[in-house]
């Protein structure tokens, strides 16, 4: 067992990842709400104050960033704050607005961001390992360069920046499940994903309307049911992605390895 995988531990249920992802499969590895009362205190209500958030904030040093690891900052707002670096690993932040915040190089792994506003933020080059974002709201946010192997399944990401982001499965921890970037159901108009990897990608019935995939790797990812109208695909590797019941409606530029997709016979062009 590799020290990342010993330190990925899901305090709510308490039990290490590589154990559910034996017991529940890849789905359940990832996607742990339907174990938990997301109505509990634990999930709900915080034990600080943005007032001690700002001044654990002031007492940061370089090397040294400030340390959330396992708090519950849920509902609170910390809109505007400057959380650069800063440690929030398995912390929760259901409701919490964060719109406008900037955590470039935050590490947010196995963070708990239920319906997060999101909203303009900056989270460049952050870390999102095992996080939980259903419905969170991230348009305008800026995850370039951001490691994002998250659950953000109806989430909205409209003109959210996705360049060099690296969505991809994470292969070498398969004991945990496959580990993901889940955007299933999720708004992604207009996003540019410019030179992204979204290689095995969870992508089903998600919206691109407008969207930016220039030099993309969607190879082995899921595009069921997604819709990519007036979408930018110059370049966008698609080998083994699965594309039965994908719509691909007025596409600019041309595409790689389209011909070693996956059910294309069943894609709905127009």
């Amino acid at each position: 067992m590799t020290p990342r995988i010993q330190a990925l531990i899901f305090p709510a249920i308490g039990l290490p990842a590589v154990l559910l992802g034996g017991l529940l499969g890849a789905a359940g590895a990832q996607d742990m709400t339907r174990y938990l009362d997301l109505t509990s205190p634990e999930m709900v209500a915080p034990d600080i104050t943005r007032a001690e958030v700002e001044a654990r904030l002031a007492a940061a040093a370089p090397g040294r960033p400030a340390d959330f690891t396992g708090k519950h900052l849920s509902g609170l707002d910390l809109s505007g704050l400057d959380l650069s670096h800063a440690v929030l690993r398995a912390a929760r932040l259901n409701k919490t607005k964060l719109n406008g915040a900037t955590l470039d190089g935050a590490v947010l792994d196995q963070a708990w961001l239920l319906e997060a506003d999101l909203t303009k933020a900056s989270l460049r080059r952050a870390s999102l390992f095992a996080a939980q974002m259903q419905r969170a709201k991230l348009d305008g946010a800026d995850l370039s360069g951001a490691r994002i192997a998250a659950d953000l399944s109806g989430a909205s990401l409209v003109g959210a920046s996705l360049k060099g982001a690296d969505l991809s499965a994470d292969m070498k921890n398969q004991s945990m499940g496959l580990m993901r970037a889940v955007l299933r159901s999720a708004r992604l108009d207009r996003v540019d994903a410019h030179d992204a990897n979204l290689a095995r990608a969870d992508l089903q019935f998600a919206s691109l309307e407008g969207a930016d995939l220039t030099g993309a790797s969607l190879a082995g990812a899921a595009l069921a049911g997604a819709t990519l109208k007036a979408v930018t695909i110059a370049g966008t590797d698609f080998p083994g992605a699965d594309v039965g019941s994908m719509r691909l409606i007025a596409p600019i530029g041309v595409a790689k390895n389209l011909d070693k997709a996956e059910n294309r016979a069943r894609m709905l062009t127009q």
